[in-house]
């Protein structure tokens, strides 16, 4: 991680960081509350974000019941996986869903990835934050279409790249906060004294030409929800 590195370089000069999966469970810092060091900022990872992008899924796919959920072990520190993992379950579980964690390590293993998930016949796909997973979205995303897989992701960026629809944070505006605690702490305060904040705004970005081409009719009261829609 690269905030980590220049944390572990510096202890005086402020960090202000964004997007660090769970910035206590890597050692950025202290607390939430109180990040204590040189170190603060903003996470992109919220707690419940995992559960609601899968609850998204049979908003737009009605009657899905198996769903594969492709994570990339070791991209974020072990008791941050642990937590996505469990969470992703756990809403599994309460959507009456049959969850397929599939495992890939390395781009090398994302070919072998989709045939596994359409060896156990996913009727959809869900792929969490991944620092690899997000360099090859567009892959991901053809993938997914060549496979006639619908997928939520966490990230709108891969909603760009042809992408059914993503539910996460809006970056834009993560990065206007940030903006605020490096004023702030221009302005004589201490990042250690600063609460690392988690998202507050949540986006759902649909595309309506992904839908059409898997054959999907996305549901109006979906579509009222959704933060922007591509078409």
């Amino acid at each position: 991680m690269h905030v980590l590195a220049a944390k572990q370089a510096t202890r005086t000069i402020p960090i202000v960081f964004v997007n660090s999966g769970d910035p206590v469970a890597s050692g950025l810092v202290t607390s939430l509350a109180r990040p204590g060091g040189n170190v603060t900022g903003l996470s992109t990872i919220g707690p419940d974000l995992i559960g609601k992008c899968l609850e998204r899924l049979p908003q737009a796919v009605p009657g899905v019941s198996r769903v594969a959920v492709l994570w990339q072990p070791g991209d974020v520190p072990e008791r941050t996986e642990k937590d996505m993992v469990k969470r992703a379950e756990a809403a599994g579980r309460a959507l009456g869903m049959r969850l397929q964690f599939v495992e890939t390590r390395s781009p090398a293993d994302i070919d072998r990835a989709f045939s596994e998930m359409t060896g156990a016949r996913a009727g959809a796909l869900a792929v969490l934050p991944s620092t690899m997973l997000f360099g090859e979205r567009r892959r991901l995303v053809d993938l997914a279409a060549k496979n006639r897989l619908p997928a939520v992701y966490s990230s709108r960026d891969f909603v760009d790249a042809g992408g059914l629809m993503s539910y996460g944070p809006d970056f834009a505006d993560l990065f206007r906060r940030a903006a605020t605690y490096v004023d702030k702490i221009l302005k004589g305060a201490k990042p250690g004294d600063l609460p690392v904040e988690q998202p507050t705004k949540l986006e759902l970005v649909i595309n309506l030409k992904t839908a059409k081409a898997l054959g999907l009719a996305i549901p109006p009261s979906l579509l009222q929800r959704a933060d922007q829609i591509i078409e």
